[in-house]
């Protein structure tokens, strides 16, 4: 065997180990964690480390715990779930009515400073969020938003507007301008030119920004803590399934399907979505 053959077989090999390691790596956690949603709590304790779950052992108790609101004795996720819900999606559309018009004006329009601009977004991304957790938290108290769903949809579009803008710009950029030229001859104003042409050909930016938004603001749990704690009927799920890991009295198999449940939304959202985000749109758009 030549030594080219020889590198050619070895890496050949060697790339699908790598891959069967990080899928391993990447699975398994989630995998374990189905399992113990779906085991009883009595057997757990017998053998924990026990990688799978016999059909007569399996059990949806641990759901039907979750999925049980608190007067009929169960968690409540039902109610914690529709006020994620109702703070992730209007925090992501709001972010987008945003953030799509400032990348496009910060990706076409020229002004003063307009190259640092992305840098300053990024920036304030990437500031700390314990440190504006007090001034937000008095802020909003004073303005009598405190425990308000309105209030914590306002602080997450204050957190993800920057980062969104930082997104979208990077995507807008590689629209041929060419493209918005001919729409402009045609009589098409700058927003009908962002409606009509840009947005279309950005489409699987936006939804992976979209989708980037919404998770920021279903997993986020410092600010719901700090907004939240004291309405209980507010809750969002990342807090109460926090609140369920500081329960001593709670099956960590409870736990379990709790987490299942934070899960599966995204998970669904994501393969839903997986065309748009690996689809090239504007593939071939510019030519001749």
């Amino acid at each position: 065997m030549t030594r080219d053959g020889f590198q050619i077989r070895f890496f050949g090999i060697m790339r699908w180990v790598v891959i069967a390691v990080l899928v391993v790596a990447t699975v398994f956690p989630f995998y374990y964690m189905l399992l113990l949603s779906v085991k009883p709590i009595d057997e757990l304790l017998l053998d924990p480390g026990r990688i799978w779950v016999s059909v007569s052992e399996f059990s949806v108790d641990s759901y039907r715990s979750v999925l049980t609101s608190v007067e009929n004795g169960g968690q409540g996720f039902p109610l914690m779930l529709r006020n994620s819900a109702i703070v992730s999606i209007g925090a992501m559309l709001l972010t987008l009515l945003v953030a799509i018009p400032g990348a496009y004006a910060v990706s076409r329009l020229r002004f003063t400073g307009h190259r640092k601009v992305s840098a300053l977004f990024l920036g304030v991304y990437l500031f700390p969020a314990t440190l504006l957790a007090v001034p937000l938290f008095v802020m909003f108290a004073k303005a009598g938003l405190q425990g308000s769903l309105v209030g914590l949809i306002i602080v997450y579009i204050a957190q993800t507007v920057p980062v969104a803008i930082y997104m979208l710009r990077s995507y807008f950029s590689t629209v041929p301008i060419s493209i918005e030229e001919a729409a402009a001859l045609d009589g098409c104003s700058r927003f009908q030119i962002l409606r009509k042409v840009v947005l279309p050909l950005a489409a699987p930016s936006v939804m992976a920004t979209a989708l980037y938004v919404f998770m920021i603001a279903w997993n986020e749990f410092l600010f719901a803590l700090l907004f939240l704690a004291a309405e209980p009927d507010h809750w969002t799920v990342s807090l109460g399934l926090q609140q369920l890991a500081n329960g001593v009295e709670v099956p960590k198999t409870v736990l379990m399907a709790g987490s299942v449940v934070l899960t599966l939304p995204v998970v669904l959202m994501f393969y839903g979505a997986e065309r748009l985000l690996t689809e090239g749109l504007t593939s071939g758009a510019d030519k001749g």
